[in-house]
């Protein structure tokens, strides 16, 4: 446990100061980027881990494992709190990153904090309804395919602001942003383009008056070019391999949340 402590520690390290050096070249103060740890292919004793570390923004991209992690670790952490509560890290945010059914949403809903990938209005009033039969509002992020690669799920650039509009009139839901994917590329930079027009298309959403001042969050980048999405504004990065590398026997592509 102690050399898993480490090599996270090592790890984290690396990547704060990373976050902080893309922070620096685009003049943006480093707290207004959140890191959400993937724990997609990671055990449950390396979030147990991740929690100590301070770390408590986390994403799962399937369903049922969020719902079974989601529960363990509260369960770990109720234990914890009864016996060392000076101790005792905080619950985590979870964070559903990957794409979600409309009868999962049911499964999700009690344990989720933010819901990144929704991408049709027949997903949004499925997540309206269960939300006010529990009686919660639930932040959510317009997932945009800006690559338009067939490959990836997220609605057309050009039917955001048409969808926004829709959802915008449902009850228990909160529209805080918008997320997307980049196509896997060798050079980081070559992402740039896609994270800018997300960031285009969150600027022209908010001068048409269509949301309020919540729709502010960008949720772009993961391991291979998490940097050039912090310049372009990204305001969530989802971090799996480059996190966990040493403590999974395969962490590549745990962030891609939106195509496991």
């Amino acid at each position: 446990m102690g050399s898993m402590r480490r090599k996270l520690a090592d790890n984290l390290k690396r990547i704060r100061e990373r976050i902080q050096n893309a922070c620096e070249r685009s003049k943006r103060r480093v707290e207004e980027v959140r890191l959400v740890a993937v724990t997609k292919t990671v055990e449950v004793d390396v979030i147990r881990t991740a929690l100590e570390a301070g770390l408590t923004d986390l994403g799962e991209s399937r369903p049922q494992e969020l719902v079974k992690r989601a529960g363990m670790i509260h369960e770990h952490l109720s234990r914890r709190q009864t016996l060392e509560p000076d101790s005792t890290p905080p619950e985590p945010r979870w964070h559903m990153i990957g794409h979600l059914q409309r009868n999962k949403v049911r499964m999700i809903l009690p344990w989720v904090n933010m819901i990144h990938s929704v991408d049709s209005l027949r997903l949004a009033e499925e997540i309206s309804s269960e939300a006010q039969r529990i009686g919660r509002t639930i932040p959510i992020l317009i997932e945009v395919n800006v690559s338009g690669e067939k490959s990836k799920f997220g609605i057309a650039v050009g039917a955001t602001s048409h969808l926004i509009a829709h959802i915008n009139t449902l009850p228990g839901i909160r529209i805080v942003g918008l997320m997307t994917m980049a196509p896997l590329e060798e050079n980081p930079e070559n992402t740039r383009p896609y994270f800018c027009r997300l960031r285009e298309i969150l600027e022209d959403i908010r001068s048409e008056r269509l949301v309020g001042p919540e729709f502010r969050e960008l949720s772009m980048g993961m391991s291979n070019d998490f940097e050039a999405a912090i310049q372009e504004g990204a305001t969530l990065i989802r971090l799996g391999t480059v996190l966990f590398d040493g403590l999974t026997p395969d962490a590549r592509g745990s962030e891609n949340g939106t195509e496991a």
